[in-house]
């Protein structure tokens, strides 16, 4: 005979939900990676490496190491006749001089990103704004990095002090129009993600406001 069905007054036993097959707001289908272990492989100023031990979502064990870095801000500062403060410096990694924008992270220090964002200006530019808003936020390598980009627009920038560099650093400031940092992305001389996203996001944004990009 057929087992008798459970009483109403019997609770059904309870198992434990596998969080890999949890529907999660950010992981809608449960193809996120569960990390089971967590280490600092390496260190520097700047940065670190770490490495993790993750079950994939079909329950393989592997290994997966990515780079970890606080949050860092990006400005694209205009001065008042509307040219863009630019800076060119040694790339190490790359062996040439690149064309950028003021970019660095944020320290303990600093009260918020935007601040974080007036002191890189000031330091690498001897720039100040007038005006800071924010443009966009960004992962820019998330598939080998925690990295996240704050990009702002810092408007009325004149020189208010001398550059505050560090050790490493030799920043030649130069102002352009935006025009001709287009046409240096366009020629190729422009090469640094970071002003080109810059840039693009800036333009696609003065679309949006005049209606000429779809929603």
């Amino acid at each position: 005979m057929p087992d008798d069905p459970p009483s109403r007054d019997e609770a059904p036993e309870q198992t434990e939900p596998d969080p890999r097959t949890e529907i999660h707001p950010q992981d809608p289908d449960g193809s996120a990676w569960e990390t089971e272990d967590r280490s600092v492989a390496y260190s520097c100023p700047g940065f670190d490496v770490i490495s993790e031990t993750v079950v994939l979502p079909d329950g393989t064990r592997t290994d997966f190491d990515y780079l970890s870095e606080p949050p860092s801000v990006g400005i694209l500062p205009f001065t008042p006749a509307g040219a863009v403060v630019t800076i060119e410096e040694w790339r190490h990694a790359v062996g040439r001089h690149n064309v950028g924008i003021p970019v660095g992270g944020v320290e303990p220090d600093d009260a918020d990103v935007a601040a974080a964002a007036r002191r890189e200006l000031a330091e690498e530019t001897g720039y100040g704004a007038g005006s800071l808003e924010a443009l966009c936020t960004v992962e820019p390598a998330n598939g080998l990095a925690d990295s996240v980009l704050h990009l702002f627009v810092a408007r009325d920038c004149r020189p208010t002090a001398e550059q505050d560099l560090d050790e490493d650093e030799t920043i030649r400031v130069r102002e352009r129009s935006l025009e001709a940092l287009e046409r240096a992305a366009l020629s190729g001389e422009l090469r640094d993600a970071r002003p080109m996203l810059a840039v693009s996001y800036y333009r696609l944004r003065e679309r949006a406001s005049d209606g000429t990009v779809d929603d």
